[in-house]
């Protein structure tokens, strides 16, 4: 049985520019235990598909148009905001990209993390203070530290704090939106190691949006290609690092320098994200596709199964099996 299973899921903007096509009818499931990461390119729609499964899409201006969202085979986007409460933080959380904005300064951290302990344990004040100290131990920052204020730690130890708050409650579902970008690469590997010890000790399912392939290599079960607001490729692990069939995901490969090799330049994807209020015709992707033919301009490809498990948006990918890159699957 599936723990999350999104259906055609699609989010816009509505603005006085314009109609901003965030997601565009992306549908994708996963097992309990599993981490999925979400790649792409900044404005792919990743961090707004996560908001979406939090039912937190600003409204105005945002807007869920249609689609399901099943948790635990229940329907999120039917559930009146008062459950959805219920399930923010508990059994659904969120990590968010910058943790300066996500704390509160003017609130000591353990209380911070003790709110969401009350809020979704009924313990009394001292008892969540307990637990939120506990919590802030397991994350690696002192009980003594817990009395102090945000502007106190340094960027990976605020960090520390976001993720013991999201992970109080010892939720089912734990959403990570680039939750290393602001960190020195030492910092961003210490992180990394935490989330996933304590994924394995609270038996948490995760959702990692990124940027960065290596994370995804070392961290992820499944992952999906993200592009213009539709999930472009998604497969294993292996499937997208050594089956890769997308042209976009061939040049995200591209763009990243081989460690087995002395190169002096990479092949970056020429070219930049649509504007979402005027995507392309076709495939969003083939004003920058090298292997564009006409009917790339003319009809958006479908959902293909490639192999089991492995899917993709692509007219002309059985063409493009000589072009996968070598890449070391780090699992």
């Amino acid at each position: 049985m599936s723990l999350l299973e999104v259906k055609d899921l699609t989010i816009h903007y509505l603005t006085d520019d314009g109609d901003v096509s965030a997601v565009n009818g992306i549908s994708f499931s996963m097992e309990k235990g599993d981490t999925l990461g979400l790649v792409g390119e900044t404005g792919a729609g990743k961090s707004t598909t996560a908001l979406g499964i939090m039912r937190l899409v600003p409204n105005p201006p945002g807007k869920i148009l249609r689609g399901e969202i099943l948790f635990d085979e229940e329907d999120l986007l039917a559930k009146p905001e008062a459950e959805m409460r219920k399930i923010r933080g508990n059994k659904i959380s969120m990590i968010f990209q910058d943790p300066m904005t996500a704390l509160n300064p003017v609130m000591r951290v353990d209380e911070q993390v003790a709110e969401v302990v009350k809020r979704h344990s009924g313990l009394n004040k001292s008892d969540s203070l307990r637990r939120a100290l506990d919590m802030l131990q397991t994350v690696g920052i002192p009980p003594e530290r817990g009395g102090d204020y945000p502007h106190q730690f340094s960027g990976g130890m605020k960090q520390r704090v976001v993720i013991a708050i999201a992970l109080a409650c010892t939720p089912q579902l734990l959403i990570a939106d680039e939750p290393t970008t602001a960190l020195d690469v030492t910092i961003q590997a210490q992180v990394l190691d935490m989330m996933n010890d304590l994924k394995q000790e609270f038996g948490t399912s995760m959702i990692l949006i990124t940027h960065d392939l290596g994370i995804v290599a070392e961290t992820c079960d499944k992952v999906a290609i993200m592009y213009a607001g539709k999930i472009v490729e998604y497969g294993s692990l292996r499937d997208i690092f050594k089956q890769t069939a997308h042209p976009y995901t061939i040049g995200l490969f591209n763009s990243l320098p081989p460690a087995s090799s002395d190169v002096k330049r990479l092949k970056p994807i020429p070219g930049l994200m649509p504007d979402p209020t005027d995507l392309p015709t076709g495939c969003s992707f083939h004003p920058r596709c090298p292997f564009c033919q006409e009917l790339c301009t003319e009809k958006a490809p479908e959902d293909k199964i490639i192999s089991p498990g492995h899917s993709i948006r692509c007219h002309f990918y059985q063409e493009l099996k000589e072009k996968r890159p070598v890449a070391e699957v780090g699992k």
